[in-house]
């Protein structure tokens, strides 16, 4: 029998039948790349973070000893963390977003129903979804115009500021990414706990 005309099985009747797709076909293997990918992501973007604030925390620390040394210091080892900022806050959006680690008030859970909490997760991750995209495409041109200009920011350092707007369409877009798979999981109703398990 084909991937077209299988039926659910009793154990799968939790998937609505017009959502329902061959599980060991091309949508098995896309899903798996995609939580390859988001994985990877995930481990990337924690990575990225830990450095960001090793180096910020350096170069405070840095700034402190040589102003107490010489009784001088430099203005970049003070204006290097807040130009930082953006590559870790934005970047971890995606993964936090996906951990449940973001400020949250969960007291619909014990109030709905489970067909009310399915369809609650699905509108969650929808507007998520939707929330990247919006965001990512603003980024986008946002750091398009900015490359276009040129301009510097008025740092010892001379960086480009569409460096800094890079943050926003690379972080939103991994943030697509979990809130992709979050909502595939949320229709097929299966939770990280059981992905985790697999």
């Amino acid at each position: 029998m084909s991937c077209s005309q299988q039926r659910p099985s009793r154990s799968s009747r939790k998937i609505p039948a017009y959502l329902y797709t061959c599980q060991s076909g091309h949508k098995g293997s896309t899903m798996s790349l995609l939580r390859l990918l988001n994985r990877a992501l995930f481990k990337l973007s924690f990575a990225v973070a830990m450095t960001i604030v090793t180096i910020m925390v350096m170069a405070l620390s840095l700034s402190a000893i040589t102003r107490f040394i010489s009784g001088t210091g430099y203005d970049w080892l003070i204006e290097l963390p807040p130009v930082l900022v953006c590559w870790l806050v934005f970047p971890l959006l995606g993964p936090l977003f996906k951990q449940g680690s973001h400020i949250q008030v969960d007291f619909l859970s014990s109030v709905l129903s489970r067909k009310q909490l399915y369809f609650l997760k699905i509108f969650i991750n929808g507007v998520a979804l939707l929330a990247a995209m919006i965001f990512f495409k603003a980024g986008l041109e946002a750091t398009q115009l900015y490359f276009r200009l040129g301009q510097l920011m008025e740092l010892e350092i001379d960086l480009p500021i569409w460096w800094m707007y890079l943050s926003f369409p690379v972080g939103f877009a991994i943030m697509g990414s979990f809130a992709l798979e979050l909502l595939i999981d949320a229709v097929t109703d299966r939770s990280p706990q059981e992905l985790e398990s697999e």
